[in-house]
């Protein structure tokens, strides 16, 4: 059976310097009918397990560590039994929201997932944050960009341990360089593609 994409929209609350935003995340979930990967884990494991719908979960991955993309992280790993993947540039973030709890296993530059018949490829593509990591899935022409790389443009960089020369030098190496018709799957909002956002990032 071919892979195919998922999404659920998951709304909840971002905490940023003491204040509290409504925010919508973007979940995507990789696989087939039998097994499936999940990216990001935002507020509320429900819905999530929800659009899952009984399938045995490979690895949840988490592509930065700001908590509206992480909150719900280790509630569902006790739901699926899957491992939670993490970039370890990160760990400073994911210890203010599951302090004394560890993710299993370190994401980095280069990580391969296999799912479903497909394989997604982790970018590390510091900037929104120092451990941001993109998943490229070539097979469905497709690359998972978290808070990098938006309809619009760059991931904003107005946060703890954000850099904006960071996160353009991610964008144009990483990311600018993947074929142009790649569909960029984000996590906010809606869908775009490699070519739109080349005149985004300046």
């Amino acid at each position: 059976m071919t892979a195919r994409i998922d999404k659920a929209v998951v709304s909840g609350v971002f905490s940023l310097d003491g204040q509290d935003f409504d925010v919508d995340n973007n979940v995507w979930l990789v696989g087939d009918d039998d097994e499936v990967l999940v990216i990001d884990a935002p507020h509320d494991a429900a819905p999530i397990l929800d659009a899952v719908g009984g399938r045995r979960v490979t690895a949840i991955v988490l592509t930065h560590g700001h908590n509206d993309h992480i909150t719900a992280a280790v509630a569902l790993r006790e739901a699926t039994g899957a491992p939670i993947w993490f970039h370890p540039a990160d760990r400073m973030l994911w210890d203010v929201v599951h302090p004394g709890v560890e993710p299993d296993e370190a994401l980095g530059e280069g990580t391969r997932f296999s799912v479903a018949g497909t394989t997604l490829t982790a970018l590390h593509t510091p900037g929104h944050s120092p451990g941001s990591t993109c998943l490229h899935a070539p097979g469905l022409a497709t690359v998972f960009t978290g808070d990098t790389l938006f309809h619009g443009g760059p991931g904003a960089t107005g946060r703890s341990y954000s850099d904006k020369p960071t996160i353009l030098n991610s964008i144009r190496s990483r990311l600018l360089t993947l074929h142009g018709d790649t569909i960029v799957r984000t996590g906010h909002g809606d869908d775009t593609t490699v070519s739109a956002e080349i005149s985004h990032v300046r």
